[in-house]
Protein backbone atom coordinates (compact mmCIF):
# COMPACT_ATOMS: atom_id res chain seq x y z
CA UNK A 1 0.00 0.00 0.00
CA UNK A 2 2.93 2.32 0.72
CA UNK A 3 5.52 1.75 -2.01
CA UNK A 4 7.40 5.01 -1.38
CA UNK A 5 9.91 4.25 1.38
CA UNK A 6 7.45 3.38 4.15
CA UNK A 7 8.90 3.30 7.62
CA UNK A 8 7.72 3.38 11.18
CA UNK A 9 6.87 6.85 12.37
CA UNK A 10 8.10 8.56 15.48
CA UNK A 11 4.83 7.81 17.27
CA UNK A 12 3.53 4.32 17.97
CA UNK A 13 0.86 3.26 15.52
CA UNK A 14 1.88 5.82 12.88
CA UNK A 15 3.25 4.98 9.46
CA UNK A 16 5.40 7.42 7.50
CA UNK A 17 5.89 7.53 3.77
CA UNK A 18 7.54 9.76 1.19
CA UNK A 19 6.37 10.90 -2.22
CA UNK A 20 7.12 13.65 -4.71
CA UNK A 21 3.54 14.89 -5.03
CA UNK A 22 0.65 14.40 -2.62
CA UNK A 23 -2.80 14.87 -4.15
CA UNK A 24 -5.61 15.31 -1.63
CA UNK A 25 -8.89 14.24 -3.19
CA UNK A 26 -9.81 11.58 -5.73
CA UNK A 27 -12.27 13.46 -7.92
CA UNK A 28 -11.68 14.36 -11.55
CA UNK A 29 -9.34 17.27 -10.77
CA UNK A 30 -7.23 15.14 -8.44
CA UNK A 31 -7.05 12.24 -10.89
CA UNK A 32 -5.98 14.49 -13.80
CA UNK A 33 -3.37 16.24 -11.65
CA UNK A 34 -1.99 12.86 -10.52
CA UNK A 35 -1.99 11.52 -14.08
CA UNK A 36 -0.11 14.47 -15.53
CA UNK A 37 2.42 14.43 -12.66
CA UNK A 38 3.03 10.72 -13.24
CA UNK A 39 3.61 11.40 -16.91
CA UNK A 40 6.16 14.02 -15.94
CA UNK A 41 8.09 11.42 -13.93
CA UNK A 42 6.87 12.32 -10.44
CA UNK A 43 6.02 9.80 -7.74
CA UNK A 44 2.44 10.47 -6.66
CA UNK A 45 0.29 9.59 -3.67
CA UNK A 46 -3.46 10.23 -3.77
CA UNK A 47 -5.42 10.42 -0.51
CA UNK A 48 -9.16 9.97 -0.96
CA UNK A 49 -11.86 9.70 1.70
CA UNK A 50 -14.21 7.50 -0.30
CA UNK A 51 -14.19 3.81 -1.15
CA UNK A 52 -12.34 2.36 -4.16
CA UNK A 53 -15.69 1.79 -5.86
CA UNK A 54 -16.47 5.51 -5.67
CA UNK A 55 -13.04 6.72 -6.77
CA UNK A 56 -13.63 9.64 -9.10
CA UNK A 57 -15.93 11.60 -6.83
CA UNK A 58 -19.02 13.36 -8.14
CA UNK A 59 -17.70 13.29 -11.70
CA UNK A 60 -18.46 9.56 -11.67
CA UNK A 61 -22.16 10.42 -11.29
CA UNK A 62 -22.33 13.63 -13.32
CA UNK A 63 -24.09 14.10 -16.64
CA UNK A 64 -20.98 15.25 -18.45
CA UNK A 65 -21.89 18.57 -20.03
CA UNK A 66 -19.00 20.81 -21.01
CA UNK A 67 -18.96 24.43 -22.17
CA UNK A 68 -16.36 24.37 -24.96
CA UNK A 69 -15.40 27.11 -27.37
CA UNK A 70 -14.65 26.81 -31.09
CA UNK A 71 -15.04 23.06 -31.50
CA UNK A 72 -15.56 21.01 -34.67
CA UNK A 73 -19.09 20.19 -33.52
CA UNK A 74 -19.91 23.88 -33.33
CA UNK A 75 -18.43 24.44 -36.78
CA UNK A 76 -20.45 21.54 -38.20
CA UNK A 77 -23.63 23.10 -36.79
CA UNK A 78 -22.62 26.50 -38.27
CA UNK A 79 -22.24 28.01 -34.79
CA UNK A 80 -19.83 30.93 -34.96
CA UNK A 81 -17.99 30.99 -31.65
CA UNK A 82 -14.62 32.31 -30.51
CA UNK A 83 -12.76 33.03 -27.26
CA UNK A 84 -13.67 36.71 -27.68
CA UNK A 85 -17.40 35.95 -27.92
CA UNK A 86 -17.24 33.46 -25.07
CA UNK A 87 -15.35 35.86 -22.79
CA UNK A 88 -17.91 38.58 -23.44
CA UNK A 89 -20.69 36.18 -22.48
CA UNK A 90 -18.76 34.92 -19.47
CA UNK A 91 -18.11 38.37 -18.03
CA UNK A 92 -21.61 39.73 -18.66
CA UNK A 93 -23.32 36.69 -17.13
CA UNK A 94 -20.87 35.93 -14.33
CA UNK A 95 -20.65 39.56 -13.18
CA UNK A 96 -17.03 39.14 -12.13
CA UNK A 97 -15.46 41.82 -10.01
CA UNK A 98 -13.31 43.88 -12.45
CA UNK A 99 -10.64 44.09 -9.73
CA UNK A 100 -10.49 40.32 -9.18
CA UNK A 101 -7.31 39.80 -11.20
CA UNK A 102 -6.88 36.06 -10.76
CA UNK A 103 -10.52 35.14 -11.42
CA UNK A 104 -10.42 37.24 -14.60
CA UNK A 105 -7.18 35.58 -15.70
CA UNK A 106 -8.72 32.14 -15.26
CA UNK A 107 -11.88 33.12 -17.14
CA UNK A 108 -9.76 34.23 -20.08
CA UNK A 109 -7.59 31.11 -19.82
CA UNK A 110 -10.70 28.92 -19.93
CA UNK A 111 -12.19 30.38 -23.09
CA UNK A 112 -8.81 30.47 -24.84
CA UNK A 113 -7.77 26.91 -23.94
CA UNK A 114 -10.94 24.82 -23.57
CA UNK A 115 -10.68 23.64 -27.19
CA UNK A 116 -7.04 22.48 -27.11
CA UNK A 117 -6.53 21.58 -23.46
CA UNK A 118 -9.91 19.97 -22.81
CA UNK A 119 -11.73 18.98 -26.02
CA UNK A 120 -8.69 17.90 -28.03
CA UNK A 121 -6.97 16.39 -24.99
CA UNK A 122 -10.02 14.26 -24.22
CA UNK A 123 -10.30 13.16 -27.83
CA UNK A 124 -6.75 11.79 -27.61
CA UNK A 125 -7.97 9.69 -24.69
CA UNK A 126 -10.86 8.25 -26.68
CA UNK A 127 -13.58 10.45 -25.21
CA UNK A 128 -16.29 11.44 -27.70
CA UNK A 129 -19.22 13.84 -27.65
CA UNK A 130 -22.83 13.60 -28.72
CA UNK A 131 -23.47 15.27 -32.09
CA UNK A 132 -25.82 17.99 -30.83
CA UNK A 133 -24.47 21.13 -29.16
CA UNK A 134 -26.99 22.37 -26.61
CA UNK A 135 -27.94 25.92 -25.74
CA UNK A 136 -28.22 26.49 -21.99
CA UNK A 137 -28.03 29.51 -19.66
CA UNK A 138 -29.05 31.96 -22.36
CA UNK A 139 -29.79 34.65 -19.78
CA UNK A 140 -33.22 36.11 -19.19
CA UNK A 141 -32.29 39.08 -21.37
CA UNK A 142 -29.72 37.47 -23.67
CA UNK A 143 -26.74 38.15 -21.42
CA UNK A 144 -25.73 34.48 -21.06
CA UNK A 145 -24.55 32.06 -23.72
CA UNK A 146 -25.13 33.95 -26.94
CA UNK A 147 -24.51 30.75 -28.91
CA UNK A 148 -24.82 27.02 -28.12
CA UNK A 149 -21.61 25.62 -26.61
CA UNK A 150 -22.77 22.90 -24.20
CA UNK A 151 -21.20 19.61 -25.34
CA UNK A 152 -22.34 16.31 -23.81
CA UNK A 153 -19.87 13.46 -23.34
CA UNK A 154 -21.03 10.28 -25.04
CA UNK A 155 -21.14 7.92 -22.09
CA UNK A 156 -21.67 10.75 -19.55
CA UNK A 157 -19.00 11.84 -17.11
CA UNK A 158 -18.88 8.27 -15.84
CA UNK A 159 -17.18 7.23 -19.07
CA UNK A 160 -14.76 10.14 -18.70
CA UNK A 161 -13.99 9.22 -15.10
CA UNK A 162 -13.47 5.51 -15.75
CA UNK A 163 -11.17 6.28 -18.68
CA UNK A 164 -9.13 8.68 -16.59
CA UNK A 165 -8.84 6.13 -13.77
CA UNK A 166 -7.70 3.44 -16.20
CA UNK A 167 -5.20 5.83 -17.77
CA UNK A 168 -3.95 6.83 -14.32
CA UNK A 169 -3.17 3.25 -13.37
CA UNK A 170 -1.60 2.56 -16.77
CA UNK A 171 0.75 5.50 -16.20
CA UNK A 172 1.80 4.17 -12.80
CA UNK A 173 4.31 1.60 -14.02
CA UNK A 174 7.19 0.98 -11.64
CA UNK A 175 5.22 1.61 -8.48
CA UNK A 176 5.09 5.38 -8.86
CA UNK A 177 1.47 5.65 -7.66
CA UNK A 178 -0.11 5.00 -4.28
CA UNK A 179 -3.82 5.55 -3.66
CA UNK A 180 -4.95 5.64 -0.04
CA UNK A 181 -8.70 5.07 -0.04
CA UNK A 182 -10.83 5.79 3.03
CA UNK A 183 -8.16 8.14 4.38
CA UNK A 184 -8.78 11.70 5.55
CA UNK A 185 -6.19 14.45 5.78
CA UNK A 186 -6.25 15.89 9.29
CA UNK A 187 -3.42 18.38 8.97
CA UNK A 188 -1.11 20.06 6.49
CA UNK A 189 2.55 20.24 7.43
CA UNK A 190 4.98 23.06 6.77
CA UNK A 191 8.72 23.20 7.28
CA UNK A 192 11.25 25.96 6.61
CA UNK A 193 8.59 28.17 5.07
CA UNK A 194 7.22 25.65 2.58
CA UNK A 195 4.79 22.75 2.42
CA UNK A 196 6.26 19.50 3.74
CA UNK A 197 3.34 17.07 3.43
CA UNK A 198 0.31 16.11 5.45
CA UNK A 199 -1.04 13.92 8.22
CA UNK A 200 -3.83 11.52 7.32
CA UNK A 201 -5.94 9.04 9.23
CA UNK A 202 -7.36 5.71 8.12
CA UNK A 203 -11.08 6.18 8.73
CA UNK A 204 -11.59 2.43 9.02
CA UNK A 205 -8.73 1.32 11.27
CA UNK A 206 -7.83 4.65 12.85
CA UNK A 207 -4.11 4.43 12.10
CA UNK A 208 -2.34 7.68 11.23
CA UNK A 209 -0.04 8.20 8.26
CA UNK A 210 2.51 10.96 7.89
CA UNK A 211 3.11 11.67 4.20
CA UNK A 212 6.27 13.63 3.50
CA UNK A 213 5.96 15.53 0.22
CA UNK A 214 7.50 18.75 -1.09
CA UNK A 215 4.34 19.37 -3.14
CA UNK A 216 0.71 19.10 -2.02
CA UNK A 217 -2.17 19.49 -4.49
CA UNK A 218 -5.53 20.18 -2.85
CA UNK A 219 -8.39 18.68 -4.87
CA UNK A 220 -10.98 18.09 -2.16
CA UNK A 221 -13.97 19.77 -3.79
CA UNK A 222 -15.99 22.64 -2.41
CA UNK A 223 -18.02 23.37 0.72
CA UNK A 224 -21.54 22.64 -0.53
CA UNK A 225 -21.70 19.15 0.94
CA UNK A 226 -21.95 20.73 4.38
CA UNK A 227 -25.19 22.61 4.91
CA UNK A 228 -23.61 24.24 7.96
CA UNK A 229 -20.95 25.74 5.68
CA UNK A 230 -23.56 26.64 3.05
CA UNK A 231 -25.63 28.54 5.59
CA UNK A 232 -22.59 30.15 7.23
CA UNK A 233 -21.50 31.53 3.84
CA UNK A 234 -24.94 32.29 2.36
CA UNK A 235 -24.88 35.77 0.79
CA UNK A 236 -26.06 38.43 3.19
CA UNK A 237 -29.48 39.85 2.39
CA UNK A 238 -30.58 36.87 0.29
CA UNK A 239 -33.30 34.54 1.60
CA UNK A 240 -32.08 31.07 2.59
CA UNK A 241 -34.55 28.14 2.62
CA UNK A 242 -35.14 26.39 5.92
CA UNK A 243 -34.65 23.05 4.15
CA UNK A 244 -32.42 22.03 1.25
CA UNK A 245 -31.38 18.79 -0.39
CA UNK A 246 -27.74 17.84 -0.85
CA UNK A 247 -26.51 17.35 -4.40
CA UNK A 248 -22.84 17.55 -3.46
CA UNK A 249 -21.30 15.13 -0.94
CA UNK A 250 -20.85 15.32 2.84
CA UNK A 251 -17.09 14.97 2.34
CA UNK A 252 -17.07 18.37 0.58
CA UNK A 253 -17.23 20.12 3.94
CA UNK A 254 -14.70 22.97 3.71
CA UNK A 255 -12.39 21.55 6.41
CA UNK A 256 -9.30 21.57 4.20
CA UNK A 257 -10.05 25.09 3.02
CA UNK A 258 -9.70 26.22 6.62
CA UNK A 259 -6.52 24.14 7.13
CA UNK A 260 -5.03 25.94 4.14
CA UNK A 261 -6.23 29.27 5.52
CA UNK A 262 -4.34 28.51 8.74
CA UNK A 263 -1.20 28.41 6.56
CA UNK A 264 -2.02 31.83 5.14
CA UNK A 265 -4.11 30.88 2.09
CA UNK A 266 -6.92 33.14 0.91
CA UNK A 267 -10.48 31.84 0.71
CA UNK A 268 -12.31 33.89 -1.91
CA UNK A 269 -16.02 34.21 -2.72
CA UNK A 270 -17.15 31.47 -0.33
CA UNK A 271 -20.72 32.74 -0.62
CA UNK A 272 -20.93 32.24 -4.39
CA UNK A 273 -22.59 28.91 -5.13
CA UNK A 274 -24.07 27.03 -8.06
CA UNK A 275 -27.17 25.41 -6.63
CA UNK A 276 -30.24 24.14 -8.46
CA UNK A 277 -33.85 25.13 -7.93
CA UNK A 278 -35.66 21.85 -8.59
CA UNK A 279 -34.32 18.97 -6.55
CA UNK A 280 -36.18 15.85 -5.46
CA UNK A 281 -35.13 13.34 -2.80
CA UNK A 282 -33.07 10.46 -4.16
CA UNK A 283 -35.24 7.33 -3.85
CA UNK A 284 -32.16 5.29 -2.88
CA UNK A 285 -29.98 7.87 -1.11
CA UNK A 286 -26.23 7.43 -0.84
CA UNK A 287 -26.11 9.68 2.24
CA UNK A 288 -28.48 11.66 4.44
CA UNK A 289 -30.40 14.35 2.56
CA UNK A 290 -29.20 13.12 -0.84
CA UNK A 291 -31.13 14.76 -3.67
CA UNK A 292 -31.41 14.55 -7.43
CA UNK A 293 -31.45 17.66 -9.57
CA UNK A 294 -34.27 17.56 -12.09
CA UNK A 295 -34.05 19.48 -15.32
CA UNK A 296 -37.32 21.37 -15.02
CA UNK A 297 -39.74 21.02 -17.90
CA UNK A 298 -39.98 24.33 -19.76
CA UNK A 299 -43.68 23.72 -20.37
CA UNK A 300 -44.53 23.00 -16.72
CA UNK A 301 -46.14 25.73 -14.63
CA UNK A 302 -43.95 26.60 -11.63
CA UNK A 303 -46.22 27.12 -8.59
CA UNK A 304 -45.81 28.24 -5.00
CA UNK A 305 -46.82 26.03 -2.07
CA UNK A 306 -50.48 27.12 -2.44
CA UNK A 307 -50.76 26.33 -6.14
CA UNK A 308 -50.45 29.88 -7.45
CA UNK A 309 -48.20 30.39 -10.43
CA UNK A 310 -45.00 32.17 -9.39
CA UNK A 311 -44.76 35.51 -11.16
CA UNK A 312 -44.96 38.15 -12.37
CA UNK A 313 -42.14 36.79 -14.49
CA UNK A 314 -42.74 33.04 -14.80
CA UNK A 315 -39.98 30.65 -13.83
CA UNK A 316 -38.60 28.86 -16.89
CA UNK A 317 -35.45 26.75 -16.94
CA UNK A 318 -32.59 27.13 -19.42
CA UNK A 319 -32.13 30.87 -19.08
CA UNK A 320 -30.77 31.78 -15.62
CA UNK A 321 -30.37 29.06 -13.00
CA UNK A 322 -28.94 31.46 -10.41
CA UNK A 323 -32.03 33.66 -10.69
CA UNK A 324 -34.33 30.64 -10.42
CA UNK A 325 -32.61 29.65 -7.17
CA UNK A 326 -33.08 33.13 -5.74
CA UNK A 327 -36.77 33.12 -6.63
CA UNK A 328 -37.32 29.68 -5.12
CA UNK A 329 -35.36 30.56 -1.97
CA UNK A 330 -37.59 33.61 -1.46
CA UNK A 331 -40.81 31.54 -1.33
CA UNK A 332 -42.77 31.16 1.89
CA UNK A 333 -42.18 27.41 2.11
CA UNK A 334 -39.00 25.47 1.27
CA UNK A 335 -40.71 23.72 -1.63
CA UNK A 336 -42.45 24.69 -4.82
CA UNK A 337 -44.48 22.68 -7.35
CA UNK A 338 -44.21 21.86 -11.03
CA UNK A 339 -47.62 21.35 -12.62
CA UNK A 340 -47.65 19.53 -15.95
CA UNK A 341 -49.20 16.63 -17.81
CA UNK A 342 -47.92 13.31 -19.10
CA UNK A 343 -47.43 14.69 -22.61
CA UNK A 344 -45.02 17.30 -21.29
CA UNK A 345 -43.23 14.93 -18.90
CA UNK A 346 -42.58 12.28 -21.55
CA UNK A 347 -40.90 14.78 -23.84
CA UNK A 348 -39.24 17.20 -21.43
CA UNK A 349 -38.68 15.65 -18.00
CA UNK A 350 -35.09 14.72 -17.22
CA UNK A 351 -32.76 14.29 -14.28
CA UNK A 352 -29.21 15.55 -14.28
CA UNK A 353 -26.49 12.94 -13.91
CA UNK A 354 -25.36 9.61 -15.27
CA UNK A 355 -27.63 7.49 -13.10
CA UNK A 356 -30.91 8.48 -14.78
CA UNK A 357 -29.56 8.94 -18.29
CA UNK A 358 -28.86 5.29 -18.97
CA UNK A 359 -29.14 5.51 -22.77
CA UNK A 360 -26.37 8.12 -22.92
CA UNK A 361 -24.37 6.57 -20.09
CA UNK A 362 -24.40 3.11 -21.68
CA UNK A 363 -24.00 4.55 -25.21
CA UNK A 364 -27.22 3.05 -26.55
CA UNK A 365 -27.76 5.45 -29.42
CA UNK A 366 -30.80 3.84 -31.04
CA UNK A 367 -32.63 3.58 -27.73
CA UNK A 368 -31.68 7.15 -26.90
CA UNK A 369 -33.00 8.32 -30.25
CA UNK A 370 -36.26 6.39 -29.77
CA UNK A 371 -36.89 7.90 -26.34
CA UNK A 372 -36.07 11.37 -27.63
CA UNK A 373 -38.51 11.08 -30.54
CA UNK A 374 -41.25 9.01 -28.90
CA UNK A 375 -40.97 10.23 -25.31
CA UNK A 376 -39.15 8.92 -22.26
CA UNK A 377 -42.17 7.18 -20.76
CA UNK A 378 -39.79 4.75 -19.02
CA UNK A 379 -38.29 7.50 -16.85
CA UNK A 380 -41.67 9.07 -16.07
CA UNK A 381 -43.08 5.71 -14.94
CA UNK A 382 -39.94 5.10 -12.88
CA UNK A 383 -40.40 8.42 -11.08
CA UNK A 384 -44.08 7.68 -10.47
CA UNK A 385 -43.09 4.35 -8.95
CA UNK A 386 -40.06 5.39 -6.89
CA UNK A 387 -40.42 9.05 -5.86
CA UNK A 388 -43.20 10.05 -3.42
CA UNK A 389 -42.83 13.71 -4.51
CA UNK A 390 -43.85 12.78 -8.07
CA UNK A 391 -47.67 12.75 -8.04
CA UNK A 392 -50.01 11.61 -10.83
CA UNK A 393 -53.78 12.02 -11.02
CA UNK A 394 -56.49 12.00 -13.68
CA UNK A 395 -58.12 15.23 -12.50
CA UNK A 396 -56.85 18.45 -10.96
CA UNK A 397 -59.00 18.20 -7.77
CA UNK A 398 -57.62 14.71 -7.18
CA UNK A 399 -54.11 16.01 -7.76
CA UNK A 400 -54.65 18.83 -5.24
CA UNK A 401 -55.67 16.23 -2.67
CA UNK A 402 -52.47 14.28 -3.25
CA UNK A 403 -50.38 17.45 -2.98
CA UNK A 404 -51.93 18.23 0.39
CA UNK A 405 -51.51 14.67 1.60
CA UNK A 406 -47.81 14.78 0.77
CA UNK A 407 -47.26 18.03 2.69
CA UNK A 408 -49.68 17.11 5.50
CA UNK A 409 -51.50 20.39 4.92
CA UNK A 410 -54.48 22.01 3.25
CA UNK A 411 -52.25 24.50 1.42
CA UNK A 412 -53.54 23.76 -2.09
CA UNK A 413 -57.17 24.70 -2.62
CA UNK A 414 -58.48 22.64 -5.57
CA UNK A 415 -60.27 25.71 -6.93
CA UNK A 416 -56.98 27.65 -6.91
CA UNK A 417 -55.19 24.87 -8.78
CA UNK A 418 -57.98 24.75 -11.33
CA UNK A 419 -57.96 28.53 -11.76
CA UNK A 420 -54.17 28.48 -12.26
CA UNK A 421 -54.48 25.94 -15.05
CA UNK A 422 -57.45 27.74 -16.60
CA UNK A 423 -55.63 31.08 -16.63
CA UNK A 424 -52.70 29.59 -18.53
CA UNK A 425 -54.94 27.70 -20.93
CA UNK A 426 -56.84 30.87 -21.76
CA UNK A 427 -53.85 31.86 -23.92
CA UNK A 428 -54.99 29.25 -26.46
CA UNK A 429 -58.66 30.21 -26.79
CA UNK A 430 -57.92 31.85 -30.13
CA UNK A 431 -55.80 28.99 -31.40
CA UNK A 432 -52.59 30.45 -30.03
CA UNK A 433 -52.86 33.66 -32.08
CA UNK A 434 -53.55 36.02 -29.18
CA UNK A 435 -51.35 34.55 -26.45
CA UNK A 436 -49.54 36.97 -24.16
CA UNK A 437 -47.48 34.94 -21.74
CA UNK A 438 -43.74 35.20 -21.14
CA UNK A 439 -43.35 31.47 -20.56
CA UNK A 440 -44.84 30.73 -23.97
CA UNK A 441 -42.52 33.31 -25.55
CA UNK A 442 -39.51 31.65 -23.95
CA UNK A 443 -40.65 28.21 -25.10
CA UNK A 444 -41.00 29.45 -28.66
CA UNK A 445 -37.53 30.98 -28.45
CA UNK A 446 -36.06 27.72 -27.16
CA UNK A 447 -37.70 25.73 -29.95
CA UNK A 448 -35.88 27.80 -32.57
CA UNK A 449 -32.78 25.69 -31.86
CA UNK A 450 -33.04 22.14 -33.22
CA UNK A 451 -31.85 20.15 -30.17
CA UNK A 452 -34.18 22.14 -27.91
CA UNK A 453 -37.07 21.63 -30.33
CA UNK A 454 -36.63 17.87 -29.95
CA UNK A 455 -36.92 18.15 -26.15
CA UNK A 456 -39.53 20.93 -25.80
CA UNK A 457 -43.25 20.57 -26.45
CA UNK A 458 -45.08 22.84 -28.83
CA UNK A 459 -47.08 25.25 -26.63
CA UNK A 460 -50.54 23.87 -25.88
CA UNK A 461 -53.16 24.03 -23.11
CA UNK A 462 -52.25 22.16 -19.96
CA UNK A 463 -55.71 20.59 -20.09
CA UNK A 464 -55.39 19.54 -23.71
CA UNK A 465 -57.57 16.47 -24.34
CA UNK A 466 -55.53 13.29 -24.41
CA UNK A 467 -52.44 14.91 -22.82
CA UNK A 468 -53.11 13.55 -19.33
CA UNK A 469 -52.92 12.40 -16.67
CA UNK A 470 -51.82 15.46 -14.67
CA UNK A 471 -48.55 15.49 -12.75
CA UNK A 472 -47.36 17.57 -9.80
CA UNK A 473 -43.73 17.39 -8.68
CA UNK A 474 -42.70 18.85 -5.34
CA UNK A 475 -39.22 20.34 -5.77
CA UNK A 476 -36.72 21.94 -3.40
CA UNK A 477 -33.51 23.89 -3.71
CA UNK A 478 -30.56 21.48 -3.90
CA UNK A 479 -26.94 22.39 -3.17
CA UNK A 480 -24.35 21.52 -5.78
CA UNK A 481 -21.13 23.41 -6.55
CA UNK A 482 -19.01 26.04 -4.84
CA UNK A 483 -18.07 28.88 -7.16
CA UNK A 484 -15.56 30.24 -4.65
CA UNK A 485 -12.50 28.59 -3.16
CA UNK A 486 -8.82 29.01 -2.48
CA UNK A 487 -7.31 31.82 -4.53
CA UNK A 488 -4.81 30.57 -7.11
CA UNK A 489 -2.69 31.97 -9.91
CA UNK A 490 -2.56 30.61 -13.46
CA UNK A 491 -0.14 27.90 -12.28
CA UNK A 492 -2.75 26.71 -9.73
CA UNK A 493 -0.43 27.80 -6.90
CA UNK A 494 -2.28 28.78 -3.72
CA UNK A 495 -1.82 32.46 -2.88
CA UNK A 496 -1.43 34.08 0.51
CA UNK A 497 -2.92 37.38 1.70
CA UNK A 498 -0.31 39.29 -0.32
CA UNK A 499 -1.06 37.29 -3.50
CA UNK A 500 2.28 35.50 -3.20
CA UNK A 501 2.42 31.72 -3.82
CA UNK A 502 2.68 29.48 -0.78
CA UNK A 503 5.69 27.38 -1.69
CA UNK A 504 4.70 23.82 -2.62
CA UNK A 505 0.93 24.25 -2.20
CA UNK A 506 -1.42 23.93 -5.19
CA UNK A 507 -5.18 23.81 -5.50
CA UNK A 508 -7.30 22.53 -8.41
CA UNK A 509 -10.90 22.06 -9.45
CA UNK A 510 -13.82 23.12 -7.31
CA UNK A 511 -11.58 23.63 -4.28
CA UNK A 512 -10.03 26.53 -6.20
CA UNK A 513 -13.35 27.90 -7.40
CA UNK A 514 -12.44 26.30 -10.75
CA UNK A 515 -9.48 28.66 -10.93
CA UNK A 516 -8.47 31.84 -9.14
CA UNK A 517 -10.87 31.32 -6.26
CA UNK A 518 -13.92 32.13 -8.38
CA UNK A 519 -13.44 32.21 -12.13
CA UNK A 520 -17.17 31.88 -12.82
CA UNK A 521 -18.15 34.88 -10.69
CA UNK A 522 -21.76 34.81 -9.53
CA UNK A 523 -23.11 32.65 -12.37
CA UNK A 524 -21.78 29.87 -14.49
CA UNK A 525 -22.42 29.57 -18.20
CA UNK A 526 -23.12 25.92 -17.21
CA UNK A 527 -20.80 23.12 -18.19
CA UNK A 528 -17.75 25.02 -16.95
CA UNK A 529 -17.06 22.70 -14.02
CA UNK A 530 -15.60 19.54 -15.55
CA UNK A 531 -13.41 21.55 -17.96
CA UNK A 532 -12.40 23.79 -15.06
CA UNK A 533 -11.21 20.71 -13.18
CA UNK A 534 -9.12 19.58 -16.15
CA UNK A 535 -7.65 22.99 -16.92
CA UNK A 536 -6.60 23.76 -13.35
CA UNK A 537 -5.20 20.26 -12.82
CA UNK A 538 -3.11 20.35 -15.99
CA UNK A 539 -1.82 23.81 -15.09
CA UNK A 540 -0.72 22.54 -11.67
CA UNK A 541 1.05 19.54 -13.15
CA UNK A 542 2.91 21.69 -15.69
CA UNK A 543 4.07 24.01 -12.93
CA UNK A 544 5.16 21.14 -10.69
CA UNK A 545 7.08 19.50 -13.53
CA UNK A 546 8.79 22.79 -14.36
CA UNK A 547 9.85 23.46 -10.80
CA UNK A 548 11.07 19.94 -10.14
CA UNK A 549 12.51 19.07 -13.55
Amino acid sequence: MFPFSPHAGDDAGMTAMQTDVLVVGGGLAGIVAALECLRAGQRVTVVDRDTPERFGGLARWAFGGMALVGTPLQARAKIHDSPEIALRDWLSFGQLDPHDTFALQWARHYVEHSRADVHDWLRTHGIGFMPAVNWVERGRFGEGNSVPRYHVIWGTARELTLRMIATLHAAAAGGKLAVLHRHRVIGLERSAGRIAGAMAIDEIGGAQVRIDAPVVVLAMGGINGSHAQVRANWPAGQPCPTQMLNGAHPFADGALHHMAADLGAQIAHAGEMWNYAAGIPHPFPHFEGHGLSTIPCKSALWLDHRGHRIGSEPLVTGFDTHWLCQRVAAQAKPWTWHLLNWRIAAKEFAISGAEHNARIRDRQFLRFLAETLLGNHRLVRQMQREVPDFLVADALPELAGKMNALTASLDVDPTVLQATADAFDSNFRSGGKLENDDQIRRIRHARQWGPDRLRTCKPAPLQKPGAGPFIAIRVQLITRKSLGGLRTDLHSRVLDAHDAPIDGLYCVGEAAGFGGGGACGKRSLEGTFLPGCILTARAAARSIAGVHA
